[in-house]
Parts: C-alpha cells; sequence; structure tokens
C-alpha cells in the first residue's frame, strides 16, 4: 500500500480483504465504510514522524525552537527593562486556564454520562428488541430517551457549566471540544447501532479514549508502548502551549489592548489584518501539531492504536478541496461516513453538490459555535469566510488544479484567512472588555461590540 506520493506503508492483517477494499484503499487511503466493505483501519506510520527523520526537515523544526527561544529571551529582557527584575509569573496561562478544578469534574462527568447512559440504553434495547412485541414503540421509546440525553445532558449541561462558573477561554475550550467529540461519538454510535450488536463495554470504553471518531469492534495494534515517546509528545503539546503564550504576549496583546481607543479607518484595519499574519499562522501550526501530531499520537501510542493518518501532507495541497481533506483526517472521515455519505443515501445519490453544501454548513456551524460559547460573544467571521470564500475556494480550487503555482495560491489564502481571524476576534474581545453594555438586549447581543466600541479611558 502506497499513500499519493507513491511511498510505502505499513499494512498489517489485510489479506483478507478484496481486491476492490484495496483499491478504494489506495484511492482514498483511509477507507472506513463503503456499501460492501467495511471500515478498514491499517497500522500506519505518521507523516512528521518520517519527516522528521530528515536533516533538512529537523533543521525547520529546530527553527521554530530558536524562534521561541528569542521570543523568551525578548520577553525577559523587556520584563526586565520595564519592571527591573525578571517577571516570571505567567499570568496570561493562569487566567486562560482559571477553575481548573471545575473543568477537570465536569470533564469527569461527561465522560461518565457518556460512557454509561448510551451504553446502557443501547444494551437495554438490544436485549429485549427481539423477543418484544412492540419493536417499533420501544425503538421509538429508547430513541427518544437517548436524544433526551444528548440535548439536555451533553448538549445543554456543558454551556450551562462555562456560563454559569463564567470559565475563561481555555478552561471553555477544553469542555465544549469534549462537548462536540462526546457528541459525535454517540451520534457514530447510533449510526451504527443498526448493522451490529451492541460491542463489550471493554471496546466501547477503548473506543472513547482511541484517537479516532470511528467506531470499530477491533483495531490494529502495536505490540509494545514506547513510554519515552509518549513523554516526549506531551512535553511537546506543553512546549506549544507555552509558545503560544509568548506569542500572545509579544505580537498580539501589544497590537490590540488600546486599538478600541484608536480612530476606526480602513488603513487601521488592514494594517490590522497584515500585522495579525504572523501570530495567526503561528496559532495555526501549534494548533495543528500540539494536538494532530502529538496530543493524538501520545494517546494512541498509550493505547497501542496502528493506525497514525490522522492527517496528511495538507501542506502540498494545490486546491482547497484536497486542503479540507488532509488537515484533520479524523474529523473528515466522521463528516464524510455519517454526513455526506448519508445524505447521499438519503437522496438516492443524487444532489452532490448540496451533499457538500450541507457539509461544509454543519462544519461552520460547530467551528462558530465552539468559538462563540469559548469567547463568550458571537462574531460569526469565520462562518462567513467557511461558507462564502471556503465554499467559492473549494470549487474553483478543485483537484484539476495542478503545479506549484496552486500551492502558493493555497498558502497565501491561508495565510490572509488567518490574519483576518486573528484581527477581527482580538478587536471584538478588548472590544468586550473595554465597552461592556448593561442590560444588553438580544440584538445588543448579536451585533459585533467592536464596531461601535471607541474608548477614550
Amino acid at each position: 500500500i502506497t499513500d499519493k506520493r507513491g511511498h510505502p506503508q505499513k499494512r498489517e492483517n489485510t489479506s483478507w480483504l478484496d481486491d476492490r477494499c484495496l483499491s478504494k484503499y489506495q484511492l482514498n487511503t483511509k477507507e472506513y465504510r463503503t456499501s460492501d466493505c467495511l471500515s478498514v483501519f491499517f497500522s500506519l506510520s505518521l507523516s512528521f514522524s518520517e519527516l522528521f527523520e530528515v536533516n533538512h526537515i529537523r533543521t525547520i523544526y529546530h527553527m521554530f525552537i530558536a524562534l521561541l527561544i528569542v521570543f523568551i529571551i525578548s520577553t525577559l529582557v523587556m520584563d526586565f527593562i520595564d519592571e527591573g527584575r525578571l517577571v516570571l509569573d505567567f499570568d496570561l496561562l493562569v487566567y486562560a486556564f482559571g477553575r481548573f478544578p471545575i473543568v477537570i469534574s465536569s470533564w469527569l462527568c461527561m465522560f461518565l454520562s457518556t460512557l454509561l447512559v448510551p451504553y446502557g440504553l443501547f444494551y437495554q434495547w438490544e436485549s429485549g428488541h427481539r423477543a418484544s412485541k412492540h419493536r417499533v414503540l420501544r425503538l421509538v421509546c429508547f430513541g427518544l430517551l437517548f436524544m433526551s440525553f444528548q440535548m439536555l445532558g451533553l448538549g445543554t449541561a456543558p454551556v450551562y457549566i462555562v456560563i454559569h462558573y463564567n470559565l475563561p477561554p481555555a478552561s471553555r475550550f477544553i469542555i465544549i471540544l469534549e462537548q462536540v467529540r462526546d457528541l459525535s461519538r454517540c451520534t457514530e454510535e447510533l449510526s451504527e447501532a443498526g448493522l451490529q450488536q451492541v460491542p463489550h463495554f471493554s471496546q466501547y470504553l477503548y473506543f472513547l479514549f482511541a484517537p479516532t471518531l470511528i467506531y470499530r469492534d477491533n483495531y490494529p495494534r502495536n505490540p509494545t508502548i514506547r513510554w519515552g515517546y509518549v513523554v516526549t509528545k506531551f512535553a511537546q503539546v506543553l512546549g506549544c502551549l507555552f509558545y503560544a503564550y509568548y506569542i500572545f504576549v509579544r505580537l498580539c496583546i501589544p497590537l490590540f489592548r488600546n486599538i478600541s481607543r484608536e480612530p476606526f479607518s480602513l488603513k487601521v484595519l488592514v494594517l490590522c489584518i497584515f500585522n495579525s499574519i504572523l501570530p495567526g499562522v503561528l496559532v495555526l501550526f501549534l494548533a495543528f501539531f500540539s494536538f494532530l501530531h502529538c496530543w493524538l499520537n501520545a494517546f494512541a501510542e498509550m493505547l497501542q492504536f496502528a493506525d497514525r493518518m490522522f492527517y496528511k501532507d495538507w501542506w502540498n495541497s494545490t486546491s482547497f478541496a484536497n486542503y479540507y481533506r488532509t488537515w484533520n483526517v479524523v474529523v473528515h472521515d466522521w463528516l464524510y461516513y455519517y454526513a455526506y455519505r448519508d445524505f447521499l443515501w438519503l437522496f438516492t445519490h443524487r444532489f452532490k453538490a448540496a451533499a457538500m453544501l450541507s457539509v461544509f454548513t454543519v462544519s461552520a456551524i460547530v467551528h462558530e459555535y465552539v468559538l462563540a460559547v469559548c469567547f463568550g460573544f458571537f462574531y460569526p467571521v469565520l462562518f462567513c469566510l467557511f461558507m462564502c470564500f471556503g465554499m467559492a475556494f473549494n470549487f474553483v480550487l478543485h483537484d484539476r488544479r495542478k503545479g506549484p503555482v496552486w500551492n502558493v495560491v493555497m498558502w497565501t489564502s491561508l495565510f490572509l484567512g488567518q490574519g483576518m481571524l486573528v484581527c477581527l476576534y482580538s478587536q471584538e474581545w478588548y472590544a468586550q472588555q473595554h465597552c461592556p453594555l448593561e442590560n444588553p438586549s438580544f440584538l445588543d447581543l448579536l451585533k459585533p461590540r467592536s464596531w461601535t466600541c471607541r474608548s477614550h479611558s
């Protein structure tokens, strides 16, 4: 089995697959579920792990570490000049991850409810379904119970917690992203419930921790656990966290904390967007490397989960269609098999463009929901970029666009998009702090505060 560039990849226990499944695997790299070929997981190595074996690529990694060291030195020097002493309080990190005991207890409650409630409901439904004389009524009752759990237990409770306790942004991200993950896995379990028997409890427990959103009774497993590798990956996650701290301290906060005191003009907005490109791109790289590479790989190693295709070589994409497929394979596979394919099945494999639009809409709504709850304000910048420019680029920069020039176009678009996101969301964040409203109406909550906030204090 080879990847798109023809590099050989490991294959494990694939002798029982027919040629058609293997051919689909070669075309799609990871084929999970088709009409006649079940979801297949393979023992695959990870792209960055292979790239870091090349000295030239490892040097780029070292350059990012050197940049972090420069950020640290410059911050220490500036603090020493301003304060006359070394300042090592990391107040921004302390604020962002504040009230962490509430986060831990909330996560534990969400995990236990996701572990026990869906499994218990499906176990009770499956155990008496065949012998029941009222199968339809039984199915409706258990379905309503399951949907009630999704809406109240996983849908409403996490939002209530982050708002009631007024959690800071990073703490909110932990709870809300866990909420989205649990809802995705419960939806996947509901979709698969009619295709197979209820899994063993140990299999379901493994699935809740495994770095995938696609359930299977068995996954390819590695024979050993490299604990040194696990420690290294978690250390890299911690390093990325401090890297992000210095990016915000050195590049973002000085740029935005006084911006609401300046008169608005098109020149100020344009300069703000271009000045935000560097921190935006660095945060994009850090989010990708820390979560999709380090975090998921660490859990995969601890669970001996052999399929490490969490992403592909998205940086080589010459089309946005390929970028969307390769940036986050874990989420893309879930959207493809439980949104796109189900839409096509519902409309008898017609309206493929409408199916793609529906997937874009679902993804954009979820992304904007996460940002709105975590930042504490509604400002649909990401939604507009996703639905307008993202959809347009998906059709204009399609897979037939080849050549290095299209890769340059893709990167230029990403840079500008990251600059707009960081600029506009940061402006709105500080506008919310500088211009609070007393007893705001519902329309006031929907209207961006940065459009009118001009503080003179």
